[in-house]
């Protein structure tokens, strides 16, 4: 959704600004600030995958006020698209470190830390390896290698990994469509875990997928997967939701309880990648009765996260329409983020910060 201030302009008084309780006594809080001390709150940092595709240039190296909201707003920063296989490993031999590099540099800067996104996963893989013929033992040193060297690259760097990143469809079965799991079975998953641990043993280590907001046999197969995992002493860490939302289904008011099911296996667990997304009127701009729904959508992934000991990692999937990945792939729906193309804050972005507060 382009949008102009003379789109803003047509948007009620609370759809972009705080109203006056909100205000704070005039103290304007970022997000990072506002919370309790032990939740680090995060973006994800706008870059390759569908932006190469975009009318505008790299978001993150070029877009100076971005990258000051970035700084301002965030104390946790996961590159979008920067750590993939496809962007960050394009050759076989051959590493692109570049543009990742230059985020931990901007996230250690700032007092930030850095997100891993990730190891282990099915899509946005190089052609190289999607198209390559490999035996089962070039194969498995081919994902040893790629996690050795990239987990090794960052070490000490990275707070957490998403080390296997959607590894069960809908039923909680294991995807097929991932070359490592169909071609060297489950097991390869603990190997992974065992690998990225070897490369860098500070790092957190992640279990994440979407679609896990609600109970269900996805959350069933995920916790007994953890238990397996932990039971074979595989150093797995915590367990992610994504929590990419749409208003088109409820809002996840069981997400807290399912998170209590990790949390009480001794795990950590995370949001990593919400966002909420709505179907658009025909003029592109949200009503203020959707913006204020999705800032209860927001508030509601919040409270989740908030209610249970070892949450300590909140992501918001990008901070701004301007970069949103949902058109692109949800070309029905948009609005998804907290804020504006031209960073202005929306009802969810105040909602969160008051969240936040009173959290401290």
């Amino acid at each position: 959704m382009r949008k102009t201030v003379a789109v803003l302009a047509t948007l009620s008084f609370l759809a972009i600004a705080p109203p006056p309780a909100q205000a704070h006594g005039g103290h304007d809080y970022s997000l990072r600030n506002a919370g309790p001390r032990d939740l680090r709150i995060g973006s994800a940092v706008a870059g390759g995958g569908h932006h190469v595709d975009q009318p505008y240039p790299d978001p993150f190296p070029n877009d100076k006020p971005y990258r000051k909201v970035l700084a301002r707003e965030f104390s946790s920063l996961s590159p979008e698209n920067q750590m993939k296989w496809e962007f960050i490993h394009p050759e076989r031999h051959r590493y692109n470190f570049g543009p990742a590099d230059d985020i931990v540099k901007f996230a250690q800067r700032n007092g930030q830390v850095v997100r891993g996104h990730t190891l282990l996963w099915h899509s946005q893989n190089p052609a190289w390896l999607n198209e390559g013929t490999f035996t089962k033992a070039e194969l498995r040193q081919i994902l040893k290698s790629h996690i050795l060297t990239v987990v090794g690259h960052y070490r000490g760097k990275i707070h957490q990994w998403d080390v296997a990143n959607e590894i069960l469809d809908g039923n909680g079965a294991y995807r097929q469509e991932n070359i490592f799991i169909r071609e060297l079975g489950p097991g390869i998953v603990a190997d992974a875990f065992r690998w990225a641990h070897q490369a860098d043993p500070r790092a957190q280590l992640f279990l994440n997928d979407y679609g896990v907001d609600w109970p269900g046999a996805k959350v069933d197969a995920y916790e007994a997967l953890a238990k397996e995992l932990l039971a074979a002493r595989v150093p797995l860490h915590g367990f992610a939701s994504q929590a990419h939302l749409s208003m088109r289904y409820g809002a996840p008011d069981q997400l807290g309880a399912v998170l209590q099911r990790f949390d009480d296996l001794g795990l950590k667990t995370a949001i990593t990648e919400l966002d909420v997304r709505m179907d658009l009127p025909e003029s592109g701009v949200p009503t203020a009765e959707q913006l204020q729904t999705q800032a209860r959508y927001y508030k509601t992934v919040l409270d989740a996260c908030l209610s249970v000991d070892d949450c300590n990692s909140f992501t918001v999937w990008g901070a701004t329409d301007k970069y949103s990945w949902v058109p692109v792939f949800f070309p029905a729906e948009g609005a998804a983020t907290i804020m504006w193309e031209d960073f202005t804050r929306k009802p969810a972005y105040f909602t969160l910060r008051d969240t936040l507060r009173a959290a401290r």
